[in-house]
Order: C-alpha cells, then sequence, then structure tokens
C-alpha cells in the first residue's frame, strides 16, 4: 500500500479490496498458507475486532469538527438511530419468511448486519477536518453511532437463542427498554465528560504550567481506553463513548481556536514537547494536540482497516462463499438499504442526489464483523452459527466490493453536480 496507495486513489478500487484479494490468496482456497477458523478463534477475533472498532470510532469523532448544536448532525442521527431501527425490523422479517430462522437468530442477524463502516470506503468519509460535506459528515456520523445502537438488539437475539446470562437478560426482560436507553445516553455521556475532563486537564497543564507536553499517543490510548472502561462499568455501551470522546476532543478544539484553527497549523512546526513553544502561542495547543492525536489515530486506523480485511480474506478464503449471503446482500444493498434511508431522510431539505447516495452507500464492514464474532463465543444452536459464518462474510465481502467499485465514479459525479444542486 506504501508504494501503490497513491495508484488506487485514481482508480474505482478502495484499499480494502486490495486487502481483501491479498487475504483471500493467502487462505485455503489460494496459496493455503493460512487458516483461520472463525468459530474456534472467536474470543481472540472479538479483541483484534473490538480494537479496531475503537480506534476506528474515535478517528471519526475526531474528524467530525462541527458543534453539537449544528444541523448538519441531523442526517447522522437520523440514519444511526431510525434508519438502523428500520434496518434491523426489515433484515428480521426478512431472515424469518426467506431463510426461515428462528425470531432470536433472525435478530441476531438483524443485529450482526445492520452497523455502516465510517472507514472502508474511503471516498465517501470525512476527508479533511471541518468537513461540511452532507454526504461525507452524515456517513461518518452514522457509522459512529450505530456501531453502538446495533448492541441491545445483539444482546436480545442471543437471549432468545438460549444465552441467558446477566448480560443478555438486561436486553430481555421488563426493563429491556430502560436498559437500552440507559446504555446508549450513559455511553455517550461517559465518553463526553471523560473526553472534557481529560482534554481539558492536559491542556490546562500545557498552557499555563508548560507540563505534560507530548505523549499524544498515549493520550490518545488513555482516553479510548478509560472512557471504553468506565462505559462498562457503569452498564454504557462502550462504542458511542469512544466516539463520544472523539467528538468532544475535537469540539474543544473547535471552541478554542476557532473556525481556522487546524488550518494553521503545521504538525511538526511546533513541537508540543518544546516548552519555549507552548509559551509563544499557548493559544494554539488545543489545535496541536487534536491534530497530532488525529494525525496518530489514522496511522492506526490504517494498519486496523489493514488487519481485519486482511483476516476477512483468509477467513472467506476457508468458509467459501454462501448463496444465501448473496440473496441477503442483495436484498440488504439494494432493497432495505434504500427503503430505510428514504423513510428517514423524508422531510429533510437534501437533494435527490444526495438522498441516492446516501442510500447506497450503506458499507458493512467492521462491525457487522465485531458482532459476528462476539456472538460466536457463546454456545447457540451449532447449526445455526456455522450458518452464519460464510452468510454475513459473504455480505460483508459483497459490500467492500462493490462499493469499493462505485464510491470513485459516483462521488466524482456527485462533486460534478453539487454546484448546480
Amino acid at each position: 500500500m506504501g508504494l501503490l496507495g497513491s495508484v488506487l486513489q485514481r482508480l474505482p478500487l478502495s484499499p480494502a479490496m486490495f486487502y481483501l484479494a491479498i487475504g483471500y490468496a493467502l487462505g485455503p482456497s489460494g496459496a493455503a498458507l493460512v487458516a483461520l477458523d472463525l468459530k474456534q478463534n472467536a474470543d481472540v477475533l472479538t479483541l483484534i475486532a473490538e480494537i479496531a472498532l475503537l480506534i476506528s470510532l474515535f478517528s471519526v469523532g475526531l474528524r467530525l469538527r462541527v458543534e453539537l448544536s449544528d444541523p448538519l448532525w441531523r442526517l447522522p442521527w437520523r440514519l444511526g438511530v431510525g434508519g438502523m431501527l428500520v434496518t434491523i425490523v426489515l433484515l428480521s422479517a426478512a431472515g424469518m419468511f426467506m431463510l426461515h430462522l428462528p425470531l432470536g437468530a433472525a435478530l441476531l442477524l438483524a443485529a450482526i448486519l445492520a452497523p455502516t463502516d465510517p472507514v472502508l470506503a474511503s471516498d465517501v468519509q470525512i476527508r479533511d477536518v471541518g468537513d461540511r460535506d452532507r454526504i461525507r459528515f452524515s456517513l461518518s456520523g452514522e457509522g459512529g453511532l450505530n456501531d453502538g445502537t446495533a448492541y441491545p438488539f445483539a444482546m436480545l437475539g442471543l437471549f432468545l437463542l438460549g444465552v441467558q446470562d446477566a448480560a443478555t437478560g438486561n436486553y430481555a426482560g421488563p426493563w429491556a427498554l430502560a436498559w437500552a436507553v440507559w446504555g446508549v445516553a450513559s455511553g455517550l455521556a461517559c465518553g463526553w465528560l471523560l473526553g472534557k475532563v481529560v482534554v481539558s486537564l492536559a491542556l490546562y497543564l500545557r498552557q499555563h504550567h508548560h507540563q505534560a507536553l507530548g505523549m499524544e499517543e498515549f493520550l490518545a490510548l488513555g482516553l479510548i481506553a478509560l472512557s471504553y472502561g468506565v462505559s462498562h462499568l457503569i452498564h454504557g455501551i462502550g462504542f458511542l463513548a469512544v466516539f463520544a470522546a472523539g467528538v468532544t476532543m475535537r469540539g474543544i478544539e473547535h471552541k478554542a481556536s476557532g473556525e481556522e484553527g487546524p488550518a494553521t497549523v503545521a504538525i511538526g512546526a511546533m513541537p508540543l514537547g518544546d516548552p519555549a513553544a507552548i509559551a509563544t502561542d499557548p493559544d494554539k495547543a488545543p489545535a496541536y494536540m487534536a491534530e497530532v492525536v488525529l494525525d496518530f489515530n489514522q496511522q492506526l486506523e490504517h494498519i486496523a482497516e489493514f488487519v481485519m480485511v486482511l483476516l476477512l480474506g483468509i477467513m472467506i478464503s476457508g468458509s467459501g462463499l454462501s448463496l444465501e449471503g448473496v440473496l441477503i446482500a442483495v436484498l440488504l444493498l439494494l432493497v432495505i438499504r434504500p427503503l430505510s434511508a428514504f423513510a428517514v431522510l423524508a422531510g429533510t431539505h437534501v437533494t435527490p442526489l444526495q438522498r441516492g447516495l446516501l442510500a447506497w452507500f450503506g458499507i458493512r464492514g467492521l462491525g457487522s464483523l465485531y458482532y459476528l464474532a462476539f456472538a460466536l463465543q457463546h454456545e447457540w444452536q451449532p447449526d445455526l452459527s456455522q450458518r452464519f459464518i460464510p452468510l454475513v462474510l459473504t455480505v460483508l465481502a459483497m459490500s467492500i466490493v462493490l462499493h469499493g467499485i462505485s464510491a470513485t465514479p459516483l462521488m466524482d459525479l456527485y462533486y460534478k453536480r453539487r454546484p448546480a444542486s
């Protein structure tokens, strides 16, 4: 990718397609250099996917440099919460009536496939800080929100399949709705509070005492871990906490440095580890800190994307493609996603072209792979769990390929027509 990255940017190919092909070639159907059984390695794959997802969610939050009161946030909320609910209902119905799954399995499959991915199609994600394009902002914000809001439905699906423990039971009893609301609200609040405390403390020490200088990498990783861990302790949804922490860090920078803050910062021009530099221009400390953290996290994000899609290719090479997966992929991408997007975007001031692009780019990726591995850690109907593996992996592969091929030409068309619309 270091050699070919700039070449791929000009072609209708995404990096994820490249990684997927390499993984498939390395797996049992190719050179047979690597074999990876998702069911037997569910624990470690859940952990790897969890880490990759947390890095991605924090990066997405850091790129969304828009005030929370801005009307631009309405679209991500509609797509990330309302659109996901419509998707889960329609996918559950498809699972029950087309695949003849029991209710619990249909709901679990819907929860696995409902989250969208803000990372895998680089042409449709936020490109630079402060990007206010409706398409890219909405898709990035949607992916940051629905990876967490799918959690209660996955828990309920597992409960209905017989996985009845304290975690799943919370989302199946008479207080299930209250638990779901608490999980979402406390996760977002926890990320906001810890992000505000940690970032404000670091900036105070830098600007007033010339302490806590440098080590942005540890600040980023520490804030991710702290937000995720504390959120779980209070039964919040940790993915939402990490996303909120990233948004909060960016919000503090935005408030402190104004609209042109990041544009005036050149990473490396004023080393944060140099007390004299901070003393010379302390007002730029928030922008420097946010930009260095974002730069580091984006590198981690690229590595996480590479690892996860490579593993996905290896697993598909071993499990093979599924006709059921092809059917569900076509239904999800061409029918369910458009229906859910059109339903929640009704009444919004988006152009027909924007509405169509938002309906198409419901990219599936890291969140679905995490929920699949998470579900396979538990014991539930072995025949169904084994059936889920090629089905879900096929849907993810088709999404990566179809969206990867279409992203560049469709976004080029959008950019050409945007001034007129």
